[in-house]
């Protein structure tokens, strides 16, 4: 029963990659499948721009001629020069509950780190903050969602066992939908309207296009989330890639822009119905037929939950009542589709002013994910 790990070097050879989680959590009611193109692209260089500024390899371990574990070994030198740090970063893992299985693939990763004279390693992280990160150490009879990650209980006694600790935690909140909306944000709301003279902005799929309104979205993003920890600036190829990932997905009934009083972009909000449950019908697969589950999920026969994915506002805007503004938009929508609650992306467990707007809600701590670390 000898364990070999091999570089991923082939197409079919990262389809096992990307198709390994699946094999390893099938029963798992927890567990939700990645789009399967989506991982694919992210994970090749020709398609994914993050390689502009990031060296990464992949890796398969292999028992007997089957796989058991897999692991992406990477380098962001545009992150590692903004914080000024040598981290190498461990991605996509997953393995099976054999702890030579799970040191082999980190080995394979100190390696890569160490030949490109990284001090530290760190995960899971990948390419941007806009990949799956984070590894779940508590939550583990909780549907994951679509943007996160699953992992089995094991993984963090695996990790902790081989002398990493906690970096940074993030937590995950379920936010119950309210029967009307609350008075406060109303309050708050009429405030960001009459004293400074925000508005709220509806826009289509076509207008994002024709407007190149993705780059300026995601710009505001850049500049609210720059400060927090390990950001990566999405480049104008990354934010293009992540506007055509998503678009397709999105109802822009669920999309909200404030606009100052000049036209100026200040706040945006981007959420979608779930489609958890259309992925796990699918496995990941949107053809030949998964789509038909994806369209169904999203526009005919809604999922009870909400995915809030995305708030920001420029930080020149704050305390001027726009989340208000942005929840008097959205709850309204979320009570006529008859959503039950929305869950939120996951937060720094440190970032006490994003978690604030949630005490105007009825709200349940879900899930907490770690960053682990050690020096190499």
């Amino acid at each position: 029963m000898a364990l070999s790990i091999k570089k991923v070097s082939t197409r079919s050879e990262l389809r096992s990659f990307v198709e390994f989680p699946n094999r390893l959590y099938k029963g798992n009611p927890y567990y939700v499948p990645k789009i399967y193109m989506d991982e694919v692209n992210t994970l090749s260089p020709s398609k994914n721009p993050a390689f502009e500024f990031s060296e990464a390899a992949l890796y398969l371990a292999f028992r007997d001629g089957e796989i058991v574990g897999r692991v992406a070994a990477i380098v962001n030198n545009k992150a590692n020069e903004k914080w000024n740090h040598k981290e190498v970063r461990f991605g996509w893992i997953d393995f099976i509950d054999d702890p030579e299985v799970s040191k082999a693939l980190i080995n394979k990763v100190i390696e890569f780190g160490k030949q490109r004279g990284m001090t530290e390693i760190v995960g899971p992280l990948g390419f941007t903050d806009f990949d799956p990160e984070g590894m779940l150490v508590e939550g583990f009879d909780k549907m994951c969602t679509m943007a996160l990650i699953y992992n089995h209980p094991y993984y963090p006694v695996h990790l902790e066992a081989m002398g990493f600790e906690k970096e940074v935690d993030w937590l995950e909140y379920k936010i119950f939908v309210p029967e009307k909306l609350p008075e406060k944000i109303e309050r708050v709301a009429a405030i960001a309207t009459e004293r400074y003279g925000y508005r709220i902005r509806k826009i289509t799929s076509k207008q994002v296009k024709k407007e190149n309104l993705g780059q300026k979205i995601f710009a505001l993003i850049n500049e609210t989330y720059g400060g927090l920890y390990n950001f990566t600036p999405l480049t104008p190829a990354l934010i293009d890639k992540y506007v055509d990932s998503y678009l397709g997905l999105l109802d822009m009934d669920f999309v909200t822009l404030i606009e100052s009083k000049d036209g100026d972009l200040a706040a945006a909000a981007i959420t979608m119905p779930t489609i958890t449950g259309a992925l796990r019908k699918c496995g990941g697969h949107l053809l030949p037929g998964g789509w038909v589950h994806l369209l169904n999920s999203l526009y005919y026969h809604h999922e009870e939950s909400i995915e809030m994915l995305l708030v920001g506002v420029k930080p020149e805007y704050k305390n001027h009542g726009l989340l208000g503004l942005i929840f008097s938009d959205l709850v309204p929508r979320f009570i006529k589709g008859g959503f039950k609650y929305g869950e939120t992306n996951a937060e720094l467990e440190g970032n006490k002013a994003v978690q604030a707007p949630w005490e105007m809600f009825e709200k349940e701590q879900t899930k907490r994910r770690r960053i682990y670390k050690k020096k190499i």
